[in-house]
């Protein structure tokens, strides 16, 4: 279902996102140039377009009257494209309407019925934490919040309604796009991880960056979104390795610290400091319970609960679904 205040990225929205990095020279963000940032700066300016009002004619015409003489003049102007249409897009845009109708709620109402009923409400976040628009390693950093808090201000729900948030890891450490990464292994490594875990972005397809397990981050992200568990990841493709190693804090010019600072002056210095665990030979892939488990993988789990300060509720170990050991289920009472 679609929220009826969620809001539509036009086309002068990517044309502008592209533009804005191909053509002024802006430092590159890795972002995936879809139009999101544009999206909401003009949700900010109040100059949005709502999937509501897709389904009036007159609403939508009136809604797009300014932000597009605005856009087409930049887009014109300064970066030599060919003003859009008013018409073209009010009608291409009222089609997409008619195909939405049947979808679109008011989402806070359906959701708060559901509550009444007793039922189990799963909401579901996009992104890490270190790409939120507040607590992320800014600028390298989506449009939005991504963190647990987001979801009760995007759902209509009071915080007290979440009793349990669940944060995701992997058992090593991505990046996708620009921005630090202290324990990227940009070699021969890095690039065995990302073609065991086939480590691709999931809009751009394009390759992420990979490292070792940063417990200092997942640790930050904990406190950050209030997480209760874990569901830890891909613990397979770590199968077979030489070594581990996992991060547990930084150095910057020669200070030891346990986080990763604000200044993206001080994350561009961090060193990571490594503690060297033995690996495992057996194969994890598919294994649905911790007795299925080599002994030095169990090890490596729960030193990973010990670093971040949570504890396990979930483990996957191939991407079947039914390969997952289920420690703590988050909707038990």
């Amino acid at each position: 279902k679609l929220a009826s205040t969620a809001h539509v990225t036009m086309p002068y929205h990517r044309l502008l996102d592209m533009a804005m990095e191909q053509k002024r020279g802006l430092q590159k963000i890795g972002t995936t140039g879809r139009g999101i940032g544009p999206t909401y700066a003009d949700k900010s300016q109040r100059n949005g377009i709502r999937i509501i009002d897709l389904l009036s004619r007159e609403k939508l015409q009136e809604r797009l009257k300014v932000p597009l003489a605005e856009k087409n003049g930049l887009l014109q102007k300064i970066y030599g494209i060919e003003p859009l249409i008013l018409d073209e897009i009010i009608e291409e845009y009222l089609d997409y309407g008619k195909q939405l109708k049947i979808h679109i709620v008011d989402c806070n109402r359906t959701i708060h019925q559901a509550a009444r009923k007793k039922k189990n409400i799963l909401f579901e976040g996009a992104q890490g934490t270190l790409l939120d628009l507040d607590h992320g390693t800014y600028p390298y950093v989506t449009s939005s919040n991504t963190v647990a808090g987001q979801a009760a201000i995007g759902s209509g729900q009071g915080p007290s309604a979440i009793d349990f948030v669940l944060g995701i890891t992997k058992a090593y450490t991505t990046r996708v796009g620009s921005g630090p990464f202290p324990t990227e292994q940009d070699n021969d490594l890095g690039r065995q991880i990302s073609e065991r875990g086939r480590e691709f972005g999931t809009v751009t397809g394009r390759p992420r960056r990979c490292g070792w397990f940063d417990a200092v981050i997942v640790r930050q992200a904990i406190k950050i979104n209030g997480i209760n568990g874990i569901a830890l990841t891909k613990l397979d493709i770590l199968d077979g390795l030489a070594e581990l190693k996992v991060c547990t804090g930084y150095t910057i010019d020669g200070v030891a610290v346990d986080h990763l600072p604000a200044s993206s002056v001080s994350q561009a210095k961090a060193e990571p400091v490594y503690e060297v665990m033995d690996s495992w030979t057996a194969n994890t892939q598919g294994a649905r319970s911790m007795a299925d488990l080599p002994a030095t993988a169990v090890k490596y789990i729960r030193r990973i609960e010990e670093l971040i300060e949570a504890p396990l509720a979930l483990l996957s170990t191939s991407p079947e679904r039914e390969d997952t050991i289920l420690v703590k289920d988050p909707f038990a009472d």
